[in-house]
């Protein structure tokens, strides 16, 4: 797996101060995408045990609120498998950081059934995710006035109580701050 970039202190893709992962590797390859570099999955540095160990310290100070994973695209299949540990990892050593991830991919319509980006570890994956930005940006829907998302399409939602209650449970305005 490469990435992109990694920001250790990012106040543009989630609440508070983060650390952002902008993985490489990206298939929907929408219309004005921000990032398009990343489509390429060797774009960047190749991401390695040094690389999780960066992010890992990053995440230790207590102003830091969490990890947002972003890119290119998470949830390719390839970036799934490099992810693993890094999320089990983050819940092990900081399980009051939250874990929020950018999908182009839908929750409903392509993690959780049968779909190209759905694997065998796709649950394990979702089930460590706290907050799960999904959808493609679509350009015809832009809109800068949005919280965290590009596209009125976009949806924050609180992942573990989505997948408690088995529907869409969206990340109520109060907490998006």
């Amino acid at each position: 797996m490469y990435y992109g970039a990694l920001k250790k202190t990012d106040i543009a893709n989630g609440p508070g101060v983060r650390v952002s992962l902008f993985v490489s590797g990206c298939t929907h390859h929408c219309k004005d995408c921000f990032n398009p570099e990343t489509w390429n999955f060797t774009y960047g540095e190749e991401y390695t045990d040094k690389v999780m160990t960066e992010i890992l310290e990053a995440l230790e100070p207590d102003y830091i609120r969490g990890i947002t994973i972003l890119g290119g695209e998470p949830f390719e299949p390839s970036n799934q498998r490099g992810l693993l540990p890094l999320y089990h990892e983050i819940k092990s050593r900081y399980p009051e950081k939250t874990i929020w991830v950018y999908s182009g991919y839908t929750l409903d319509q392509d993690l959780l059934q049968e779909s190209r980006a759905r694997i065998d570890i796709t649950d394990e994956i979702l089930s460590m995710i706290d907050v799960l930005v999904d959808g493609e940006f679509v350009l015809e829907q832009k809109n800068i006035s949005l919280k965290f998302r590009g596209s009125e399409n976009q949806r924050i939602i609180n992942l573990p109580e989505s997948l408690a209650a088995g529907e869409i449970i969206l990340l109520p305005d109060d907490e998006i701050k």
